[in-house]
């Protein structure tokens, strides 16, 4: 049902069936196809995971695209539908989906408060004890409340 170029036309999918949302509530154990790659894998203890298989560079891959019932029938097909127009654009949605991962992790990591934390745990030996707390008051009451999770490269 693939084509070359990789997608799937809409005669290949027109006869496969699709999955509605009465069906999936009702689903068994296993992989149960939606088109254009898209499926919903049923575990033995009934939890339900969105998937996406596609091919790069001849190899096929996996993609995971969210929960059921957390992520619903449309916002699947939508990810599919997001997932192969890059894809289309000759990205691996994999790869994209690694770097805004690592990007938010990141992100996180570099917060004004974590970094303010990360100071005053190493300044904590050189100050007085009443000195380093009203430093700690400092950042938490005073800092930290008007900066938030504001990233430090501002």
């Amino acid at each position: 049902m693939e084509t070359p170029g990789g997608t799937y036309s809409k005669m290949a999918m027109a006869g496969m069936e699709q999955l509605t949302v009465a069906a999936i509530k009702n689903t068994h154990q296993g992989k149960h196809f939606d088109g254009g790659g898209l499926f919903l894998l049923v575990k033995p203890n009934g939890a339900r995971y969105w998937r996406l298989k596609y091919r790069r560079a001849g190899k096929e891959k996996m993609l995971a695209l969210g929960v059921f019932p957390e992520v619903n029938l449309a916002e699947a097909r939508k990810r599919r539908d997001d997932a192969r127009a890059t894809l289309r654009d000759g990205v691996d949605p994999g790869n994209v989906k690694r770097a805004t991962k690592a990007a938010a992790k990141t992100a996180a990591a570099n917060s004004f408060s974590v970094i303010a934390a990360e100071w005053l745990t190493t300044q904590k030996a050189r100050l007085v004890p009443s000195t380093y707390t009203k430093a700690q008051w400092m950042l938490d009451e005073l800092v930290g409340p008007w900066l938030g999770g504001a990233s430090s490269h501002l």
